[in-house]
């Protein structure tokens, strides 16, 4: 047996790769035992007539649909990056305390949803608000696709709600943007001289582990040259953090320089933006009614509490049909 296999790195990987491949067989193999259920139900309801066996197959029916529709998704991420483990950023922009207060309700759901899909998250950074809230928060997620699902949420999130600190009661808007890219891992090969950076130290804040608060752990790097800026403080010690922190920075520069094509700029990461009015991928509407409207797919959610709850799939799900659909759209012209 070749020492390749006792590579713990590489072991892990083919495990995940493994226990991917076995989620995928057991839930092809839950589709045909529902299927094949549904089928015994409406042929007991055709001989019986029974009409109230209706709801329970219209329940199945509802559950088959969804599930086989999350399978169906799954098909569409293939992309370079869509398998990867994603990076995600979120900053609070205009709207003050109320904006930071948004950005802590994003943070919870995309915890939320995180925890639904089963994946595993990293906070990496954690800036409070002033008064309430998150300025910014920067978290890794690992698991499968994690990358191809996230890639759907990047740009600037709008809130529209009669806001708990304005003592007026009025309504009013808020923006956060969220920035997603793939961990391209320590395997970047991009050149970062040591006269376009600055590393500074600083304390951390925020939650954390017992270093917390403690010591000057936490890292910020700043390259002159892009002016991209990027923060780890949640690392074992300021070496770790350090070398998260380079490892983020070279991904990013390695994405920007992937976007020096057009068609990569477009599918990976997207314009850069402000964070204010005019930008936004998807409103939510709290205040005078509820509704969460995506404006790239046109996908609407009435339940907004659902939707905070982490409860986003239908949104990344018409995302990817979207860009599947714009991508044979492309190759049918040429």
């Amino acid at each position: 047996m070749p020492d390749f296999w006792d590579n713990p790195d590489v072991s892990q990987k083919k495990t995940i790769e493994l226990n991917a491949l076995k989620s995928d067989v057991a839930s092809y193999a839950h589709l045909v035992s529902q299927k094949e259920d549904m089928e015994t139900l409406i042929e007991m309801g055709y001989e019986e007539e029974d009409p109230d066996l209706v709801p329970e197959i219209r329940q199945m029916l509802d559950e088959f649909t969804a599930e086989f529709d999350g399978i169906r998704i799954k098909t569409l991420l293939n992309g370079e990056y869509d398998g990867s483990d994603a990076i995600v950023k979120l900053n609070a922009g205009a709207g003050g305390t109320e904006a930071c207060d948004w950005c802590a309700m994003l943070y919870r759901m995309y915890t939320r949803w995180i925890e639904r899909k089963g994946l595993q998250m990293e906070l990496l950074d954690y800036l409070e608000g002033d008064e309430a809230g998150v300025k910014s928060v920067t978290f890794e997620v690992h698991g499968e696709n994690a990358y191809g699902y996230l890639k759907s949420e990047k740009g600037v999130h709008r809130l529209v709600r009669i806001s708990p600190f304005n003592a007026q009661g009025k309504r009013q808007t808020s923006f956060v943007s969220c920035d997603v890219m793939p961990d391209l891992g320590d395997n970047v090969e991009v050149e970062v001289r040591d006269e376009d950076i600055r590393i500074d130290t600083y304390r951390s804040s925020g939650a954390g582990g017992q270093h917390i608060n403690k010591t000057s752990s936490a890292i910020r790097i700043t390259h002159f040259p892009t002016g991209i800026v990027v923060t780890c403080q949640n690392e074992r010690s300021q070496h770790m953090n350090k070398d998260k922190a380079m490892q983020m920075l070279k991904a990013k520069l390695y994405m920007l320089k992937q976007q020096e094509n057009e068609q990569m700029l477009s599918g990976i990461r997207g314009e850069v933006t402000e964070i204010g009015w005019g930008n936004q991928i998807r409103s939510y509407v709290m205040q005078p009614y509820t509704m969460v409207k995506d404006h790239r797919t046109n996908e609407e959610r009435g339940n907004v509490d659902q939707v905070m709850d982490g409860s986003i799939d239908p949104f990344i799900n018409a995302y990817l049909k979207m860009l599947a659909t714009n991508k044979k759209t492309g190759e049918s012209q040429t």
